[in-house]
């Protein structure tokens, strides 16, 4: 589920931290910039693990900034295509059925990834896996094992410049559409034994 990534990168070290350990300073800056966010085609970025080369600071005309060239390495979410991962229900439509982590909520289980004979109920807004002898529900807060199948990455568009002074233009409907879309994504499966509701399987 996690990953050491090695990634090389030149940070701004601003002068209010020189009288601290180089160190401090970038793991603070790189946190800044790298922590809770996605670099695509890598995953999401946890926090800074540990350096692997540190160059020397170098000065701009008309910055007081030190910049650092860095080599370092990030843990990294980014569960490989197979893994089995638990988390909890957070919806259910008749799409499929979306599932969040402690920290990620951008997992989804189609209906065609599901069990055999499995139905959306509208009334109760739940799966349900029609074994022959039970009927098994998959409910909303439901604890749940799936299998990784897919990772999408989307390039999110930045807002446009009449946007962000408060100029609202219109939009293309598919700009639109794929604004909404995260910025990394999961799809998952429960079709073998052993994955859905950890409680079927106590």
């Amino acid at each position: 589920m996690f990953i050491l990534s090695e990634l090389t990168d030149l940070i701004r070290i601003p002068p209010h931290t020189f009288n601290i350990p180089i160190q401090h300073a970038l793991t603070d800056e790189l946190n800044k910039k790298y922590s809770n966010k996605v670099v695509p085609k890598l995953g999401l970025c946890i926090t800074i693990w540990d350096f692997l080369d540190i160059k020397d600071g170098l000065l701009k005309p008309g910055d007081g900034g030190s910049y650092v060239e860095v080599k370092f390495r990030l843990i990294v979410f980014k569960p490989f295509v197979g893994e089995v991962l638990t988390g909890w229900v957070t919806e259910c439509t008749a799409q499929g059925i979306k599932v969040r982590l402690e920290f990620f909520d951008d997992i989804w289980i189609p209906e065609n990834y599901l069990f055999e004979n499995c139905e959306f109920r509208e009334t109760e807004q739940a799966w349900v896996w029609q074994t022959g002898s039970d009927d098994l529900f998959i409910d909303v807060n439901e604890k749940i094992r799936f299998k990784i199948e897919k990772e999408n990455f989307y390039n999110i568009k930045p807002k446009n410049a009449n946007e962000a002074m408060g100029n609202f233009g219109e939009e293309e409907d598919g700009d639109k559409e794929i604004t909404k879309l995260p910025a990394y994504s999961l799809i998952a499966s429960c079709q073998i034994s052993g994955l859905g509701c950890v409680s079927w399987w106590d």
